[in-house]
This record gives C-alpha cells, sequence and structure tokens, in this order.
C-alpha cells in the first residue's frame, strides 16, 4: 500500500506533516499497542518522520480535550483496522471525532483501513453480531466492504436488500481507494479491484482507475 500512503503524506503536506493513529479498532482485544507501533513503523519507512500514536482507544479518551487538539493540528489522521463497532462508537459525537472534522475540513486527510474505512461511511456492518451500524458519515450514503475478494463480497447481497440507496463499496485486500475532497474524484491504488453496487449495477474497478462515488 505505498503508493496510496505515500500520496496521502503528499496531500497532507509533505514529509513533516504531522501524522496521527488511533488504535482504537484494535482495543477490545488488547492489540492496541501493536497495531499503533505497527502504523508508525510503516509511515517512517515510507520516510515520514512526525508520526504519532495517540492512545485513543475508548469512548473516555475519545472525548479528552488534549487528544482532540492534538488531532486538530494533525494533517494526516490514521484508523488501523480491528473491532468495527468500537471504533464507530467510540467515536460517534465525541470530541475527537469533532476535531478530526475540524482538521479534515482545514484540508487534511483522514484514511483508514479496514474498520477504520469501514466507521467513516454513513453505514456499516458489525460482523460481531450482523447489524447493520449508523456510521459516521464522512462518505455520505455509503457502505464499504472490506476484504472483499475474501470474505466482503457475501455481505453484498443482504446489505443490497437492507440499504437499497447505498453506493456499497467493495475494497480488494492489498487495495484501496483516495479521494480529494476537492473535485470529488477517487483512484483506485493497489493489486486488486473496487467493486461499486450501484442498486442493479456492479461496477469492478481497477488500479490507477478514477472515478467519483455519485
Amino acid at each position: 500500500m505505498a503508493a496510496p500512503d505515500l500520496r496521502a503524506i503528499e496531500l497532507a503536506g509533505g514529509f513533516d506533516a504531522r501524522i496521527s493513529i488511533i488504535p482504537a479498532a484494535a482495543a477490545p482485544d488488547n492489540n492496541h499497542e501493536r497495531a499503533g507501533q505497527n502504523g508508525v513503523r510503516w509511515f517512517e519507512s515510507l520516510g515520514a518522520d512526525n508520526v504519532t500514536v495517540l492512545p485513543l482507544i475508548d469512548r473516555n479518551s475519545a472525548d479528552d480535550r488534549s487528544l482532540a487538539e492534538a488531532l486538530k493540528k494533525s494533517r494526516l489522521i490514521y484508523l488501523p483496522g480491528g473491532f468495527p463497532h468500537h471504533l464507530g462508537q467510540s467515536l460517534a459525537g465525541s470530541l475527537a471525532w469533532l476535531a478530526m472534522l475540524d482538521a479534515w475540513k482545514q484540508g487534511a486527510v483522514i484514511a483508514g483501513s479496514s474498520a477504520g474505512a469501514m466507521v467513516l461511511c454513513s453505514h456499516y456492518f458489525n460482523p460481531q453480531d450482523g447489524r447493520i451500524v449508523e456510521g459516521l458519515g464522512l462518505l455520505p450514503a455509503s457502505c464499504v466492504l472490506p476484504h472483499h475478494d475474501t470474505y466482503g463480497k457475501k455481505w453484498a447481497p443482504r446489505l443490497l436488500s437492507e440499504l437499497p440507496d447505498t453506493l456499497l463499496i467493495g475494497i480488494d485486500e492489498e487495495t484501496g481507494m483516495l479521494g480529494v475532497a476537492e473535485d470529488g474524484t477517487w483512484r483506485v491504488y493497489g493489486k486488486g479491484l473496487v467493486t461499486l453496487y450501484n442498486n442493479k449495477e456492479v461496477r469492478s474497478l481497477a488500479s490507477a482507475t478514477t472515478f467519483k462515488l455519485s
């Protein structure tokens, strides 16, 4: 995933841009410290030199004012994977999420992997209890199906039925998509495909394809 993450760093302002990693999704199985440090090592391996793991692991810490201030000053905010419902419920309506939106409106990049991408949409499927849950809504009328080439595609029939007015976005493993808010254009990166389910229409987009979610 070097190509999209390098592009995210570029959009954030370059290698000295402030990168903040939020490991909350990995907290339910006490994997947040490892997940956070994996993120630090990864971004530093790409050349970034201002990468921090924020101790945001639950709703209490998501309402910590000092963490919210750190997020406001961040230029790239990254959400690793794990348990989507824990992450979504930790951030929804919190000071941290409001700070992330403030940073995003000022040009910061918000990115996520697996659970981290799922919660950014209007809805997400929670595999832990099989429910469809309201997400954070950064991407309106959308729902990400991560690991689409392995198991995410199995969720599509139900989600198409229960979310008929929602765009389903299937993202294969080792694949990503990155958008620029100014013109709404997205680009596919990586080895696999991004599959868009829009009512009865299904489109599969390969690496380097550009598209608009609308």
